[in-house]
């Protein structure tokens, strides 16, 4: 089997962790990173599973620092250690660096382009699809669980409606939700069936 379809249990070579991030920081305009990291890693190449991806998310959002640059370190780790992590966040920043470098030397010429402000318009009206697509993906991960949910939901309004500070409301939310998954066995959130048969 080929690294592109190489599954979680295999060892992904550090080139090929490279040109993966490397593609998606130079083909990647007006944000929308995690899911398209989602469809690279798990959908395309099969390199982790949602179970692994996610908590990843959860982590780059918390942690300080950009969010596709922590969860690029979390994945680059998961797949090859601190070796794969350097690569991977190497490899993301490479391409927007030099095309940044090249932009700001002609800045005054492009930002008075017309056609290319309603391109980044339209770009960035697809990215917010992106990340509502692993939004999705994440609240069908936890549909089990009403405190799951209801943690949700809390987070969301408490952020987003009520404009609360993040560290805090994350500080409350987080036990709620370990909580809310602590009970579930086995890293699908699914009871572990076989143990159970067994205990019986």
């Amino acid at each position: 089997m080929s690294e592109a379809t190489a599954t979680p249990a295999q060892k992904v070579s550090l080139l090929a962790i490279y040109k993966v991030f490397f593609s998606i920081g130079v083909m990647s305009f007006g944000g929308g990173l995690v899911p398209w990291m989602q469809r690279e890693i798990i959908t395309l190449r099969g390199w982790m599973k949602d179970e692994d991806f996610l908590p990843g998310v959860a982590l780059a959002q918390i942690l300080p620092g950009v969010n596709s640059t922590n969860l690029a370190v979390f994945i680059g780790q998961k797949l090859r250690g601190l070796a794969g992590a350097g690569v991977a966040l190497t490899g993301m920043l490479t391409g927007p660096f030099l095309v940044m470098i090249a932009a700001t030397a002609t800045y005054q010429v492009f930002i008075d382009y017309k056609p290319l402000q309603v391109a980044m318009t339209g770009i960035a009206a697809a990215a917010i699809g992106m990340i509502l697509r692993t939004g999705v993906s994440a609240v069908k991960a936890s549909l089990d669980s009403v405190l799951s949910i209801a943690v949700m939901l809390a987070t969301f309004i408490a952020i987003g409606v009520l404009k609360w500070p993040l560290i805090q409301v994350v500080a409350v939310m987080v036990p709620l939700s370990v909580a809310a998954a602590w009970p579930r066995g086995g890293a699908s959130g699914k009871p572990d069936k076989d143990r159970e048969k067994h205990n019986a």
